[in-house]
């Protein structure tokens, strides 16, 4: 009776890592991008992305066709920020020059969620500093808002009276592909050498 139970537990066990293997091997089969992920997203990655309508720093109008022919790091942020978008930008562009040493072009695109004070060229000052590739975005408050939306992005300016007003913002930074869109969001720990290595593995699988 003990090898009848014994040989039951051995099939449960043998059936259920056959189907934890055959459960991980769909998911993969599903998203060739399975081993490069690093994030769960809410709703898969269709959820984040989308059309926009923006204005760059030579003051055209343009839409994300336009903007997105690379595949592209797009952070949103604004120029008056004191730290986080310095740094992060920096890290972002730092992480562009490596893939470039590995073969690969990105483009770096960083939109502005302070309409107000970020101007077509006040952009353009901003990102000639930053990276000769990068493009600059700006556009009224609806279209700002529209796009930061479509990215799930959060943003709040403060007291607005207060000329050196902050503005509140998330700091993800998100891997898109002109065919492919939105692959994937980086958080701002990381470093441009690691940035830079899982952008790699995207792009060497698409």
């Amino acid at each position: 009776m003990l090898k009848i139970y014994a040989g039951v537990a051995v099939a449960a066990v043998a059936a259920l890592i056959g189907g934890s293997a055959w459960y991980v091997m769909q998911r993969q089969s599903a998203d060739p991008y399975a081993e490069c992920r690093q994030s769960a997203i809410a709703g898969g990655p269709g959820a984040i992305g989308g059309p926009f309508t923006l204005v760059d720093q030579t003051g055209r109008t343009v839409t994300d066709k336009d903007v997105i022919t690379k595949p592209a790091l797009v952070y949103f942020g604004y120029t008056f920020c004191p730290d986080v978008c310095p740094l992060d930008n920096t890290r972002n562009v730092e992480a562009v020059d490596i893939l470039e040493e590995m073969g690969h072009e990105v483009t770096p695109v960083f939109i502005s969620i302070d309409p107000d004070r970020d101007t077509p060229e006040v952009m353009a000052g901003y990102a000639e500093v930053l990276h000769p590739r990068m493009i600059a975005l700006t556009g009224s408050p609806e279209q700002v808002q529209a796009a930061s939306r479509a990215y799930r992005t959060y943003y709040k300016a403060q007291d607005k009276t207060d000329d050196y007003y902050l503005v509140d913002h998330s700091t993800f930074t998100y891997l898109v592909d002109p065919q492919k869109g939105f692959l994937e969001f980086f958080k701002r720990e990381l470093t441009p050498e690691d940035m830079a290595s899982q952008v790699a593995c995207f792009l060497d699988r698409s």
